[in-house]
């Protein structure tokens, strides 16, 4: 099995996004592409992130870059705050406080990742806009499944999107969150893979 270079992966999906249309989706309703990248290659990734968005400027697309990470802490401030889920761990330890982060990003009682990232949406374009959905290790170890998120916006937006996920490749179509052994390695995203 070939493996792309970061670089030429990158090459590849910004002529699939210059395209028109953008061929970087499989369905019209979830415009959805992932890009896998190895997790130490990080800090790498976003230089090249941003020189990418640079480059799609030059041909009239706008780049809105948007972090997970920012979405995550953002759903814990609007639901109890930091200091209710620090108190939730120190008495009943880490795995009740991930399993509360995932109640606040998952119940829509409280702060659903889906719905937040909807509403950064708003008024962005289809035909000019595209997004960089960044940092999900911020997710990581189980907090949230990105495959979830991925279900959830189905239908909520046209806006293509570009999920930079760390992750491992295992066999032809796996792949595993941050290389992390206790999680499974998983194929079906229904999206386009750079991998």
């Amino acid at each position: 099995m070939l493996v792309l270079s970061l670089r030429d992966r990158l090459d590849l999906l910004e002529r699939d996004l210059r395209a028109t249309p953008p061929r970087i989706h499989v369905y019209e309703d979830l415009p959805f592409a992932l890009f896998r990248y190895e997790p130490a290659d990080e800090w790498e990734l976003r230089r090249q992130a941003r020189l990418l968005a640079a480059r799609l400027a030059e041909a009239g697309k706008e780049v809105r870059f948007l972090s997970l990470a920012e979405l995550l802490w953002e759903a814990i401030e609007k639901s109890e705050g930091v200091a209710v889920l620090a108190q939730l761990e120190r008495q009943q330890g880490f795995a009740a406080a991930q399993e509360q982060v995932t109640t606040y990003l998952s119940d829509p009682d409280w702060q659903p990742l889906a719905r937040l990232l909807e509403e950064r949406l708003t008024g962005l374009e289809p035909g000019k806009n595209v997004v960089f959905l960044l940092r999900a290790a911020s997710l990581a170890p189980a907090a949230y499944s990105l495959s979830k998120l991925l279900a959830e916006m189905q239908g909520r937006t046209r806006v293509p999107m570009i999920l930079f996920y760390p992750g491992t490749l295992e066999g032809a179509t796996g792949l595993r969150f941050l290389g992390l052994k206790e999680r499974e390695a998983t194929g079906s995203y229904r999206v386009k893979i750079y991998g």
